[in-house]
């Protein structure tokens, strides 16, 4: 047992406490009684115990038991090792005892438990799966480590890695343990690596110009003379393969390339060889921005091409004409383009998940945009609440929705255990879409079907949306896949309803085998103005059976791979049972005040036949405007890219006079010029430092007015810390995984500056011997060992547990039993002590008064006077 004190400096004030009751009594010394002298005797040591508890003393108790804790790196770079790992734990535990609680955790990145601390773990379970393993950190494992185990009793942790940190310093949180009762032990993992083959460096110029040499300079690294292929590529496509050899050691490849491509151009080197250790080392990607003229995306699937190429004519911007199915789904393939037009190509086959990399190329790097009206375009392609819809000027509901006919719609979706997952969480986002498109007062229906139809919202007047949307929202998967029962169910719904429109979604997975006739079950339906669509969703559906119910029931077949366009295709539906979304009376359009634009309508505005009903987003500025004030042309700016809406369309069906007017040339270069980006002319220098960070100079000292964004390959637009590090530079932290990023650098002038950056593979896949001065410093300066036998683990613990007991309480309590015999002795003297022990004896007679109390002297005091 220990006394110790929390609070030294507290018992300083014994000093003028001890002095005040010297001075005092050496003042009053010859009139101090023997009893006045206990009285302040007990006053002393009252005050004293009040000081000693001010300093917060505490006994330290022993504690018996004791904690061992497996620590287990399972981080890339010591892969292949757990089984090893778990037989030494399992060794070791044959020297456990009962005082020992024993807890396993595991470690990358993050830490993750296996088994929790307790006196009966005897065997070791089997290890959980750890999905981030690209990175070590030992300190973040050590320090949760120490905060899970109780600090009062003796600890040991076994730490197995090999000692690489990728992440952390271990260092910092050493100097916390030091002194401590946590002590670690280390294990030495190492990984056998009999050959590997890693990509060092891969670098391309930063900046070169159109049809200029570039070189393309890629470094192995080799632990033995092999052979293998060097492939390289650009932009996703193959512009080199070579048969080459390896020596041990460095090998440098330099491949000369005329790039083609513009913009920011992803070139990508690839080694594979036979035998190969750690896959993950051999790809590195580099990014080179070729400076050329602004070039545009159009993306069409008219067979007789784009009638916008067409009408810019051979000496216009450079352009490329794609189909939907054609278009790229990586974000360096769009900013190899300025400037991006969509002509009337439906949102289905475009799917979100490229929609939502075109919304980051705008946004974040100043790709412009523009959509062109017709009949597979805006609300009726299916872009309500798309992406797309997002970075428009304008909203896919039309205004006036009180003139749409009135219509019924019922959702027939398969919830068969086929759809678990993604297909049937998208489906349901489709549904809910199609509820918002609806008006209050419109008829809807819906029915989910396994082995049988469950009628979820009865077919009857939407009164209450947001209820709808969350009944269909909360459908779960499971059963079996049974079509027809459900479809009849929602024809029968629908036959007697009194509406203008009535319309059918079938949306399903799987097969179905039926007795019942679809053909009398749809012509029937016909004779009540019903019309059937269906959805195919996979590979596994029964196209032909889903294709010819949609052509019985005049409807559309829409056969889905990519689960992300079911949304698409249920918005489109819903939108296309009202045709009134297709204005079609010829009218002559107001044009409003608009800079770059009024020049072109100098001489007139010529008429036109249609266009598709839109609403204008509240900052949008509106160029031309319906007679029914819809916007025909509108544009804004999202983000840092401009984007343009043209609900009319390009073929000059719906534009009428305007695909024959003399401006119409200028028209689209006019919509093309506003949507090119202004590129900054600085060109910021970025770094990648070895902490994974970046430092970004600004040679115009500025840098503290920097916008910077940093979006990865799919598009994702990922978290950025940035600090000031002087004028001229800052610092940015980003956590992004191996692969390209892209910047984007801008100022409030909204001018901008991109680059695309390789984040290399993490360190964890390069090949190093383990760091054993740092696993032997770890145990140095905790007080472990580094361990070669298992029995070790629980050998003698050369720091013991102790369990602090306070004893605050304790002195204040005797204080202030010593303070209130101290008041007693003084109030009422000596004599009350004697008065109260004879009567207890039963003594009732005079007391004799050898000492007067005080009391006793105020009235002899009062008798005199």
């Amino acid at each position: 047992m220990d006394l110790r004190i929390d609070i030294p400096l507290a018992l300083l004030l014994l000093i003028p406490v001890i002095g005040y009751f010297i001075w005092t009594w050496w003042h009053h010394r010859h009139q101090l009684k023997k009893s006045q002298f206990v009285v302040f005797a007990i006053r002393i040591v009252s005050v004293v115990l009040l000081i000693f508890a001010m300093a917060s003393p505490y006994f330290l108790l022993p504690v018996k038991e004791e904690q061992v804790v497996y620590l287990i790196d399972r981080s890339a770079s010591v892969e292949g090792t757990e089984e090893q790992t778990l037989a030494f734990i399992e060794e070791s535990l044959q020297a456990k005892k009962d005082i020992h609680e024993v807890g396993i955790y595991s470690f990358a990145s993050n830490l993750q438990t296996e088994s929790m601390l307790s006196n009966s773990l005897e065997q070791v379970p089997k290890l959980s799966d750890l999905t981030n393993r690209d990175n070590t950190n030992i300190a973040q494992a050590l320090q949760l480590t120490t905060g899970i185990v109780d600090r009062e009793k003796a600890t040991r942790i076994v730490l197995f890695s090999d000692g690489i940190e990728t992440k952390g310093e271990v260092s910092e949180q050493l100097t916390k343990l030091v002194g401590s009762n946590v002590s670690v032990d280390v294990v030495t993992l190492s990984k056998d690596v009999k050959a590997d083959i890693s990509i060092q460096s891969f670098t391309t110029p930063q900046v070169a110009f159109e049809g200029e040499q570039q070189q393309l300079v890629t470094e192995v690294e080799a632990t033995t003379a092999t052979s293998g292929e060097l492939f390289l590529y650009e932009n996703d496509q193959l512009i080199h393969k070579e048969t080459v050899q390896l020596e041990e050691g460095t090998n440098v490849f330099t491949y000369r390339h005329i790039g083609k491509s513009e913009g920011l151009v992803k070139y990508e080197a690839l080694f594979q060889v036979g035998e190969d250790a750690i896959l993950q080392n051999n790809k590195l990607t580099s990014v080179t921005m070729v400076q050329s003229s602004p070039r545009l995306l159009i993306v069409s699937d008219r067979e007789e091409g784009s009638p916008i190429a067409a009408a810019l004519g051979p000496n216009s911007i450079a352009y490329d004409v794609k189909s939907s199915s054609e278009i790229p789904s990586s974000l360096s393939s769009y900013l190899h383009y300025n400037a991006i037009i969509f002509d009337n190509i439906p949102g289905h086959l475009v799917g979100e998940e490229k929609m939502g990399i075109i919304e980051q190329a705008v946004k974040n790097f100043g790709v412009g945009f523009m959509m062109v009206g017709g009949e597979n375009s805006f609300g009726l392609g299916g872009y309500f609440k798309t992406p797309i819809e997002q970075l428009l000027p304008v909203e896919m509901e039309v205004k006036g929705k009180q003139q749409l006919p009135s219509l019924g719609l019922v959702i027939v979706l398969d919830r068969s255990g086929s759809m678990m997952g993604p297909k049937i969480e998208l489906a349901k986002e489709a549904a809910a879409r199609s509820v918002e498109l609806l008006r209050n007062g419109d008829t809807l229906g819906f029915i989910a079907f396994d082995d049988r139809p469950w009628e979820v919202i009865e077919t009857a007047p939407l009164t209450d949306k947001e209820e709808a949307v969350n009944t269909i929202l909360s459908i779960a998967p499971g059963g079996g896949t049974e079509i027809f029962s459900s479809l009849a169910l929602a024809f029968e719904n629908l036959a007697d309803q009194k509406l203008q429109r009535k319309h059918i979604i079938l949306l399903t997975d799987g097969q179905s085998y039926s007795a019942g006739s679809y053909e009398e079950l749809i012509e029937e339906g016909k004779g009540n103005n019903i019309t059937l669509s269906t959805v195919a969703i996979g590979t596994d559906a029964d196209a032909n059976l889903l294709e010819s119910l949609s052509e019985m029931g005049s409807g559309r077949f829409y056969s889905v791979v990519d689960e992300t366009t079911i949304p698409s295709i249920l918005s489109r539906e819903t939108a296309m049972i009202s045709r009134t979304y297709i204005e079609d009376n010829p009218f002559y359009p107001t044009i409003y005040n608009a800079q770059g634009w009024n020049a072109l309508f100098a001489e007139g505005v010529p008429q036109m036949n249609a266009y598709i009903g839109t609403t204008a987003k509240q900052t949008a500025m509106v160029v031309a405007e319906s007679e029914k004030e819809d916007p025909v042309l509108a544009e804004w700016q999202y983000g840092l890219g401009r984007t343009i809406a043209f609900t009319s369309d390009s073929t000059g069906a719906w534009t009428g006079d305007w695909a024959r007017w003399s401006e119409w040339r200028n028209f689209w270069q006019t919509a093309i010029s506003k949507m090119l980006p202004t590129y900054n002319d600085i060109a910021y220098d970025i770094k990648q430092n070895a902490d994974g960070s970046f430092t970004i100079t600004d040679p115009t000292n500025q840098a503290a007015f920097l916008d910077v964004a940093v979006v990865d390959e799919l598009g994702e637009e990922l978290d950025v810390q940035v600090e000031p590090v002087s004028a001229s530079q800052v610092r940015v932290m980003v956590d992004a995984n191996p692969g390209l990023v892209f910047f984007r650098i801008s100022k409030d002038d909204e001018s901008i500056y991109q680059a695309g950056l390789t984040i290399p593979y993490s360190a964890e896949y390069e090949l190093h011997l383990p760091n054993e001065a740092m696993l032997t410093q770890i145990a140095e300066k905790t007080g472990g060992k580094v361990l070669e036998e298992p029995e070790d683990v629980f050998r003698e613990f050369t720091v013991k547990g102790a369990e602090r007991q306070s004893i605050t309480t304790w002195l204040v309590l005797a204080s202030m039993l010593l303070f209130f015999i101290d008041i007693t002795l003084r109030r009422f003297g000596w004599g009350f002590l004697q008065v109260v022990r004879k009567s207890k004896k039963g003594v009732t007679e005079k007391p004799v008064a050898e000492e007067e109390t005080n009391v006793a002297q105020i009235l002899k005091g009062m008798k005199k006077r």
